[in-house]
């Protein structure tokens, strides 16, 4: 129900976007959209090397891990808590021979640590400038992911502890598997184990796509006539920053709003800002729905992401069936 309060913001935001698509700049949102998918092809081309680095005697295409990776982000910027993660997870598994779960799981987090040293930058940057909200401001921004929990820090250190406890009892209920388990998790994160070939493949990789990130925010920026600019393109990534990391709403829908407003209230318009927080939000949300089904027609041959999120889940409960008729065989 909360969610909804998010919601709510988003498609208030919605009316602007529409009233205002007649003064876009098209060719700067197209120049955008480009870079952007240049800049998620580039992430993929990076987790493609670590897991390489993970299963070196196994034969597997990138333009499949591309597919997967399109399918996924396409699904997360329409389903909330992040529900595609289940399609990447299948179809990454059955293009790699031989492969597990686990493993490919951990693969997940190795692009992770080029994300979090540009995390550190660019918030600290927009922490520096003026018109970043502090932390304790946020529980006045609307946005239920952020005002809810910075208005109730005892809830958010309760829930943060109580899922700490968690894990805990996880690992110790599953204490006989847990060596088993942290093996597989040890061959996803293969890649760190040769700093010089991840910085190389992964760091670099990643580095240069976010060039293309950089340009694409710069256009949409330019696009929606707020303008582009270094120091708008690090505000932006900085509310992309915060808006993920508490993914109760698609694409982080509400909360990218709330802090864009809040951000660029002083150099454009409200209706100017709310115009682009949800113009650009739609053309990205389209642009990876549109080839996130393209690959899933083309490279995998399914009809539908229903399809392939049923096949997952399928597959996933086919293989701790398996896992456990296996163990039933193990003499005592």
């Amino acid at each position: 129900m909360f969610v909804l309060a998010d919601i709510s913001s988003f498609f208030s935001a919605v009316g602007k976007f529409f009233s205002s698509i007649a003064g876009l700049n098209w060719l700067s949102l197209l120049l955008g959209l480009i870079c952007f998918a240049i800049y998620i092809s580039a992430r993929t081309r990076a987790w493609f090397h670590a897991l390489r680095a993970a299963y070196p005697d196994e034969h597997f295409e990138w333009r499949r891990l591309w597919g997967a990776y399109w399918a996924t982000f396409g699904v997360n910027n329409v389903v909330p808590v992040r529900g595609g993660e289940v399609i990447k997870l299948y179809l990454t598994k059955s293009s790699i021979p031989h492969s597990s779960y686990p493993a490919i799981a951990a693969s997940f987090l190795v692009e992770h640590v080029f994300d979090a040293c540009l995390a550190v930058v660019t918030l600290t940057f927009a922490f520096t400038q003026g018109v970043f909200p502090k932390p304790p401001d946020f529980s006045k921004l609307g946005a239920f992911d952020l005002s809810f929990l910075f208005a109730h820090p005892r809830f958010a250190l309760f829930l943060i502890t109580a899922l700490v406890v968690l894990v805990l009892v996880g690992f110790a209920v599953l204490s006989a598997r847990v060596r088993a388990f942290w093996a597989r998790i040890r061959q996803g994160w293969a890649i760190f184990s040769d700093r010089r070939r991840y910085f190389r493949e992964v760091w670099l990789v990643q580095l240069g796509g976010t060039v293309f990130r950089f340009a694409a925010y710069w256009n949409f920026l330019d696009a929606f006539h707020i303008g582009g600019s270094l120091r708008n393109v690090m505000l932006v990534i900085a509310i992309n920053t915060i808006a993920t990391a508490l993914p109760l709403t698609p694409g982080g829908a509400g909360v990218q709003q709330a802090l864009l407003i809040k951000v660029f209230g002083g150099s454009a318009s409200a209706a100017t800002v709310a115009a682009y927080s949800v113009g650009q939000q739609i053309a990205i949300a389209s642009l990876s729905v549109g080839l996130g089904f393209v690959s899933i027609v083309f490279i995998f041959k399914f009809r539908s992401f229903r399809e392939v999120m049923k096949a997952g889940r399928e597959a996933h409960e086919a293989d701790k069936a398996e896992k456990r008729e296996s163990r039933r065989r193990v003499p005592a």
